[in-house]
């Protein structure tokens, strides 16, 4: 009981911290205040709570993940480990640009994805996780779903900006956020890495399926929903290239991508985990 509580712990933790964080950044930040300073860069005790959060919550996935009798892995891990690797990505970049006013729509998001292993425990280990190309194909798929996790909010937001600024809606909130100038480069700027590390890993899971998974390659609803992802942020990327595309368009194709990249590993695993009971 002890042993299970102990593994428990740092998850809720986390999950709290994320949350008083995100409480923390919405009342400074977003909510409607006289007196509010709605553009104020983080302080430093702001960013090494993060950091420490971000510790906590890393010391509570890595356990199952490097356990001695093999890697356990289940779709309330994979949702967990995807939201720390956004936080981090997301901490690490608000060193070099404004990102202000996006705590209170990512933190939220990683206490609820923090608390997941809390309530279904990974169950399933994963045989061939000590080999070299199923672990480069494991960190190049959480990397690429953690960064088009993070344009994806981004997009959602700019949309919800830009939508406000032509009706004339100005709020504290949206002037805590960075210009749509830099939040549309750096939408770009995750896109693009996403994009390539999407490509490494559904690459290597074609191309070496049965050296990764021990199985030939098998055309599933996952590789079907992964390829079409893709395509569309391959399309999208392409378009802003040669034709400058942006706004709507960019952040209809950004979801369009993101949802079918969503489907293609932990809508099947909560199907086969949860509501049917198989690992």
């Amino acid at each position: 009981m002890v042993d299970i509580v102990i593994q428990l712990l740092p998850h809720i933790l986390a999950a709290v911290l994320y949350g008083g964080l995100g409480f923390h950044f919405w009342n400074t930040r977003w909510r409607d205040k006289d007196g509010q300073c709605v553009a104020c860069p983080m302080q430093t005790w702001e960013r090494t709570t993060i950091g420490i959060t971000l510790l906590i919550h890393g010391f509570g996935l890595f356990g199952p993940l490097l356990s001695a009798d093999g890697m356990r892995f289940s779709f309330a891990l994979a949702l967990s480990l995807m939201m720390w690797l956004a936080v981090l990505i997301y901490w690490l970049e608000s060193f070099m640009a404004r990102m202000e006013g996006m705590q209170p729509m990512v933190l939220p998001i990683a206490a609820a994805c923090a608390l997941l292993p809390a309530v279904f425990r990974a169950d399933h280990v994963i045989g061939l996780a000590g080999a070299t190309g199923f672990q480069f194909h494991f960190l190049t798929a959480m990397l690429a779903y953690s960064l088009l996790t993070l344009a994806a909010l981004h997009a959602i937001f700019m949309g919800f900006t830009e939508s406000a600024l032509h009706r004339r809606v100005v709020r504290r909130s949206l002037a805590s956020l960075p210009s749509l100038m830099a939040m549309d480069s750096l939408l770009f700027r995750m896109l693009m890495l996403g994009f390539i590390l999407l490509t490494l890993a559904v690459g290597s899971g074609l191309l070496f399926s049965e050296a990764i998974f021990g199985k030939p390659l098998h055309i599933d609803h996952k590789v079907a929903f992964a390829i079409a992802s893709w395509c569309i942020f391959a399309t999208l990327l392409a378009g802003r290239h040669f034709w400058g595309w942006r706004g709507k368009r960019a952040l209809r194709l950004t979801l369009a991508g993101f949802g079918l990249l969503i489907l293609a590993y932990f809508g099947s695993r909560f199907v086969m985990e949860v509501i049917l009971g198989r690992l």
